[in-house]
């Protein structure tokens, strides 16, 4: 049984599945190589509009899997593979010019986080919960949380969560902006699937390019950052679907 399933359907829908429900989706060795396959073959499949994020089980993803860490024979090279896996492909979403909605049906614990905050609309029920739990094990913040946090919430915030371990519930999450909605788990997936179809309806680079920028512009300077806007919308500009966009509009 994979411990990731993935698959990209005829409309342009990449979804993306944890698979280890018996473990709350924790993240080992192979679900972070099941991820980096995905993601590789997203990166070379132009068809993909979409990414859609979830899990099976009742936790979403209980964080890196601590029963194997406490049984590798070498710990930091243990540590350093995982997080390096996960790293690049986190990095490789970061930079995708593909949106990514995510469904959050239960809690989310350390590294899982960091995936939820590669996600651009979130829909969560009311049993998820969100704690950062690296320092009960005695480490600290990996998978971009202890940049991504703070963006999405604030400092302050981040640090009750990252410093003081504090466990927060679906509502507090959507409050904080932490999620975008918080929905029954009978209406999680409709809820997911309404936010793929709208982003279906519209066009595609354009979606996408924003999605891009937004989350480039934490990276650079204004100056740069405008001039990878004037380039893109220059590049989307002389598109065949722009202009018989602009046309339509024009009359």
């Amino acid at each position: 049984m994979s411990s990731v399933i993935f698959g990209v359907d005829e409309r342009g829908v990449a979804s993306i599945e944890l698979n280890r429900p018996s473990a709350g989706n924790a993240l080992d060795l192979e679900v972070a190589d099941g991820l980096a396959q995905a993601i590789t073959s997203i990166r070379e499949n132009a068809d993909v509009r979409v990414i859609r994020l979830s899990s099976t089980g009742k936790i979403f993803c209980a964080g890196g899997d601590v029963r194997a860490m406490a049984a590798a024979s070498d710990r930091p090279r243990f540590l350093a593979d995982l997080a390096g896996s996960i790293h690049r492909s986190l990095i490789a979403l970061d930079e995708l010019p593909v949106p990514i909605v995510a469904a959050i049906q239960g809690p989310v614990a350390g590294a899982g986080l960091g995936l939820l905050l590669a996600a651009d609309y979130v829909a969560a029920t009311p049993a998820s919960s969100y704690v950062a739990a690296y320092s009960t094990i005695g480490l600290s913040p990996d998978c971009g949380v202890s940049i991504g946090l703070p963006r999405v919430i604030g400092m302050r915030r981040a640090l009750q969560m990252l410093v003081l371990n504090e466990r927060i519930d679906a509502s507090t999450a959507l409050a904080w902006g932490l999620v975008d909605t918080v929905v029954e788990l009978d209406e999680l997936a409709s809820d997911v699937d309404g936010v793929v179809s709208l982003l279906l309806d519209r066009q595609t680079s354009a979606v996408g390019q924003a999605r891009r920028l937004v989350r480039a512009s934490y990276q650079r300077d204004f100056a740069e950052h405008l001039d990878d806007e004037a380039l893109t919308i220059t590049r989307l500009g002389g598109t065949e679907e722009v202009g018989a966009l602009l046309s339509s509009r024009s009359k």
